[in-house]
């Protein structure tokens, strides 16, 4: 069974921040120095927990400032709050975190800070240029990069080589050619699993030049027939063709850590931020797995790809602006980094992603390989120019209820699967104000 779509909630906070105006307080030019002469207490939407190592450094350097990191929610949920307290006008906190791909929901409307008045643009440089053409919109940065999930292959070494594969599919066809051996140890023995995971789908797309998604101020188009997109698109259905992809196990569920456990899934197409959830979800296979670069479309490539990651943004009502900036440059790019890092965030700092010891870090878990710097090039060779649509959040929940026939039943193909799914987005997008084709 495919996991539950949450297009309700979904459709409530795309529906809410649609181009319909922008209530709850502009933009206010703000000054680059912190008022001391009075207390101030900022509150941060974060349900990452790294964000609360970061805060009695900042309070240390800031005595009159103190700093509150509520979990108001993930994702959606926090999504739907915000939007409601901006409406409301009242409860809206001053820094509030977001997947990459919901910032331009709330940031084309005007509902965030244009963080370029404190100097934003002079980060750039440290960040990869994939993570922050993520945060910036129209050439302005709305946001500044959190953590990171370069796409990356995390694979079983011990099944491969019961399989007969020795090393690690540099290439796409070397995968279809593991996926197949991998298949012959017979019974539940799959190469990977798939239950609708679009973002899966898009790394392969990302990483061969595929950018369906094009966004133009409110003018956004779609299109899965550029051939980056249509030879991913192709690739994917001739290994669910075969049966070379676990359809019945979802990801995050029991049957998935136990197939990762006993290591009938023998490899996960996943974010980065992977090294610090297998651990804990198969311990058996401790000292098995691996991490390796995406497979390439053609040998000695480095193309890359992005799977997940975040940014953090200040609200355009918040009413402490100046003191929400310089602790958001803090714990992203400042001193409070190191904190976080030390903590499990990987972060897109080109500062971190060249450093020694972050390079040199191993772990007995992935047989002591120093995977960070595989994960370090990964986020460099991400590829730039991709976008997604303002209302991304709402055409995610719905591809898994458009791809729920294939993926149940192998009713239909995953081109007739994008094909609706691209319809429906371009009426949603309509009716919510933006001009989609």
């Amino acid at each position: 069974m495919l996991r539950k779509s949450l297009v309700a909630a979904a459709t409530i906070v795309a529906s809410a921040i649609a181009l319909t105006g922008c209530s709850g307080g502009g933009t206010q030019p703000a000054s680059k120095e912190i008022p001391t002469d009075k207390p101030i207490t900022l509150t941060v939407w974060s349900w990452d927990g790294t964000v609360k190592e970061a805060v009695a450094g900042f309070e240390k350097l800031h005595p009159n400032i103190t700093v509150k990191v509520v979990n108001a929610g993930s994702s959606t949920d926090e999504y739907t709050a915000l939007d409601n307290a901006i409406q409301a006008g009242s409860g809206v906190p001053d820094i509030a975190m977001f997947e990459y791909f919901s910032l331009p929901l709330f940031a084309i409307p005007g509902k965030l800070a244009d963080l370029s008045e404190f100097g934003a643009k002079d980060l750039s440089k440290d960040y990869v240029d994939a993570a922050w053409g993520n945060v910036t919109i129209d050439g302005k940065p709305y946001g500044l990069p959190s953590d990171y999930g370069p796409a990356a292959m995390f694979y079983n070494q011990a099944v491969l080589t019961q399989a007969g594969v020795t090393k690690p599919p540099a290439t796409w066809d070397e995968y279809y050619d593991a996926a197949k051996k991998v298949r012959a140890l017979g019974g539940d023995h799959y190469i990977t699993n798939d239950s609708a995971d679009i973002f899966m789908l898009m790394s392969l797309m990302w990483e061969g030049g595929g950018r369906p998604f094009k966004v133009d101020g409110t003018n956004v188009t779609i299109d899965f027939k550029d051939a980056g997109s249509s030879r991913a698109v192709a690739y994917w259905q001739k290994l669910l063709d075969e049966d070379l992809v676990n359809t019945k196990v979802t990801g995050w569920s029991d049957d998935w850590n136990r197939g990762l456990n006993e290591g009938t899934l023998a490899t996960q197409l996943i974010g980065g931020w992977f090294t610090s959830t297998l651990p804990e979800r198969a311990p058996d296979a401790a000292g098995n797995f691996r991490v390796a670069p995406l497979p390439q479309w053609q040998a000695g490539e480095t193309s890359g790809a992005e799977n997940g990651g975040s940014a953090m943004a200040i609200p355009a009502a918040s009413q402490n602006k100046e003191a929400a900036y310089a602790f958001l440059e803090y714990f992203t790019h400042g001193d409070g980094l190191q904190s976080r890092i030390d903590a499990g965030a990987f972060v897109p700092n080109l500062s971190n992603l060249n450093n020694d010891a972050f390079l040199n870090t191993t772990n007995k878990f992935f047989g002591d390989q120093k995977y960070n710097q595989v994960l370090a090039d990964a986020s460099k060779n991400v590829g730039t120019g991709w976008q997604y649509p303002p209302f991304f959040g709402w055409a995610r929940s719905n591809y898994e209820d458009v791809a729920a026939p294939l993926y149940d039943s192998r009713t239909g193909t995953l081109a007739d699967v994008l094909e609706t799914w691209k319809q429906r987005s371009i009426a949603y997008g309509n009716e919510q104000g933006f001009n989609v084709r």
